[in-house]
């Protein structure tokens, strides 16, 4: 079973390698790969998509590597296991509106927004442990529980047209997306690799999902 980390020039592909190649020695989850190589993803078992910065460089970076969108859909059409993480998470649905709106890969109907906290007190970006609240059962939180922080790093997240898409949130001056996904999908806005021990085992949980 292989899992490929998708390198296009953008996300925190050292630290991502290593949590993941933890976590698959400790679930038996197969070879972790990162790599730029289309068909690598197209015939992998599981994507990851990461991401860093604004979701327009992020979108042109993954435009910029031929053939690895088509690959993209090619592996969510087979029905396998993707899972993207913070801009990674925001590329999957329609649209993004930073510094203007961008096109995402549409896999999942929703806007990227601007976070607006109801205390202007708080800062943006959102930055650092955050408690998750579950908004229904998923089999990569198996293991977790409403209450458990996770690391951010962001000032924009996903506003999911369909509630049941968005999996669970976290509270930053209001509710804010913390993972979505349907069917094969799935994403997080925080970052399991930096997330300790609920992290792993969402990473874990991630390398043994059959959707």
């Amino acid at each position: 079973m292989t899992t490929a980390i998708i390198d296009y020039g953008s996300g925190n592909l050292r630290s991502a390698e290593k949590s993941f190649q933890r976590a698959a020695r400790e679930v038996g989850g197969g070879e972790i790969v990162v790599t730029a190589d289309p068909e690598v993803v197209r015939h992998a078992d599981r994507v990851v998509l990461p991401g860093v910065g604004a979701f327009r460089d992020c979108r042109d970076g993954l435009h910029a590597v031929p053939g690895m969108v088509e690959a993209l859909g090619a592996h969510k059409d087979a029905g396998k296991p993707f899972l993207g993480i913070c801009v990674g998470m925001q590329l999957m649905v329609s649209v993004g509106r930073e510094y203007g709106e961008t096109p995402g890969l549409g896999w999942i109907d929703g806007a990227v927004e601007r976070i607006v906290p109801d205390d202007p007190a708080l800062k943006i970006p959102h930055m650092g442990w955050n408690a998750l609240s579950l908004a229904r059962e998923h089999p990569l939180f198996e293991g977790v529980t409403g209450g458990d922080h996770v690391y951010f790093v962001h000032s924009y997240h996903v506003v999911t047209d369909d509630p049941a898409h968005r999996l669970a949130h976290t509270r930053h001056g209001g509710e804010i997306t913390a993972a979505i996904g349907r069917d094969n999908l799935f994403g997080t806005q925080f970052h399991p690799e930096k997330s300790q021990t609920v992290g792993l085992m969402i990473i874990g949980n991630f390398l043994r999902w059959r959707p």
